[in-house]
């Protein structure tokens, strides 16, 4: 009989599990964002803007001085990331993703859904707008990964995995576009020195979790005591490069090992340290890294009824609008179905096309890279800026709710099939052989 990581006697309580449920982590972000809209917009504002952008840390030092705005986008959501990169690398090396015929298609998918949107921006503000507003182009090339897979785990509980890998692989690499868009068109360049040096404890954080993938599975304390400082270093180092710190999540992540080394011990549930770093840290990601960050990235002051009118005036609001909710939507879907239809490639048999246009549409929820492209674009508090924010708003809105009730259609759909006991997930066309698994057990150094 196979052993689970709860009879491991891996957390157990009531509260834990409920975090470490999609669904709750969801609705927190959706509760947090709205309360974050609300207090934007009302009496309370002097507070909230007030509280989002006092500093916080250590004055001298820059990688360690932010707002709390800026603690909650770059600092907390990198656990996020973290979590991200750990699920990602499961799914490349022992998941959905690990055939290539199905991997490359949703990474085309994210360069479709970043190009179709920005062009569509161009042309309305070359026809309309003027060379001030066509700085705002790259505004509806980014989908907030947090938020679309928050709503896709709100919507869609009996999806197939499948969808859900599809839209976090195709949500992480258009995140990885838009800061390489945000390091060589709106920064001043990339610190090769610091983006150099982060790569020393990266390197020691992956020779760590290889050498005693056990000792950190096991240990209650290490994790945090041993890895978690290397992790905020190499934080530090990428943030002073220049880059997204965020990022450092990402890589972090995709340097544990998902395969045992070796057999599994008597006890031991047959899973490598990936996933079990994944269980345990999933509740400070989905209860307070997310929601957080989703209190402070939603605090978008409106300027009432009035304030929505005048954007939609101006060819940015327009265009961001349109770009995310039009544009998106065919990028990502067009690109995804001439990619199959032009080479091997194919999207996951658990899918089925209109499941893909669902997520396209998904993909048009743009916040939090979307609103620091449009301050970095026409400057933080600008008219410009201001009506690019109302875009994003809107045009993120819309796409949460026309993705939303198709894809919660698909969910009924689905919920059907698993009630009459149809199998609904497969994995990549049927379980591993037993010399795959042998063969991934024997090797010398984990995946």
């Amino acid at each position: 009989m196979t052993t689970t990581l709860e009879q491991e006697g891996y957390h157990q309580s009531t509260f834990g599990s409920k975090l470490r449920d999609g669904n709750t982590g969801g609705l927190l972000m959706i509760a947090a964002m709205v309360l974050g809209l609300l207090f934007a917009n009302s009496f309370m504002a002097d507070g909230y803007f007030g509280l989002r952008d006092a500093h916080l840390g250590i004055p001298a030092v820059d990688s360690a001085f932010h707002t709390v705005g800026e603690w909650a986008s770059e600092g907390l959501l990198a656990v996020f990331f973290f979590m991200t990169g750990l699920e990602l690398k499961s799914e490349f090396v022992d998941g959905e993703l690990r055939r290539i015929k199905k991997a490359i298609v949703p990474v085309v998918a994210a360069f479709g859904g970043v190009a179709m949107p920005a062009l569509i921006y161009a042309a309305i503000n070359l026809f309309w707008g003027d060379a001030a507003t066509l700085r705002g182009w790259a505004t509806p090339t980014a989908t907030d990964i947090a938020f679309a897979v928050s709503v896709l785990a709100v919507v869609g509980s009996a999806l197939p995995t499948a969808m859900r890998t599809f839209l976090l692989t195709l949500a992480v690499v258009d995140d990885l576009i838009a800061i390489v868009i945000i390091a060589f068109v709106y920064s001043e360049g990339v610190n090769f020195l610091y983006l150099g040096l982060a790569i020393l404890p990266a390197a020691l954080f992956w020779v760590l979790t290889h050498r005693w993938p056990r000792f950190f599975a096991h240990s209650r304390w290490a994790p945090w005591v041993i890895l978690l400082p290397i992790g905020v270093v190499t934080w530090v180092l990428i943030y002073s490069a220049g880059i997204h710190a965020t990022i450092a999540g990402v890589v972090l992540g995709f340097m544990v090992p998902v395969l045992h080394r070796s057999k599994p011990q008597a006890g031991e549930a047959p899973i490598g340290l990936a996933p079990r770093l994944s269980h345990r840290f999933s509740p400070l990601s989905n209860g307070i890294a997310i929601p957080v960050f989703a209190f402070f990235a939603s605090g978008v002051a409106v300027g009432g009824w009035s304030g929505i009118v005048d954007a939609f005036t101006d060819p940015v609001a327009i265009g961001v609008v349109v770009g995310l909710v039009v544009g998106k939507t065919i990028g990502i879907f067009g690109s995804t179905w001439i990619l199959t239809r032009v080479s091997g490639a194919e999207i996951d048999e658990d899918m089925k096309w209109i499941d893909v246009f669902g997520l396209a549409m998904m993909g048009g929820i743009g916040f939090t890279v979307a609103l620091l492209v449009a301050e970095l674009s026409f400057g933080l508090g600008t008219i410009h800026d201001d009506h690019a924010k109302v875009g994003v708003l809107t045009g993120s809105l819309l796409s949460a709710i026309l993705g939303g009730i198709l894809l919660g259609m698909r969910n009924a759909h689905y919920k059907r099939l698993r009630a009459q006991g149809v199998p609904v997930d497969t994995y990549d066309g049927g379980a591993p052989d037993e010399s795959e698994a042998t063969q991934a057990r024997s090797q010398d150094d984990p995946e």
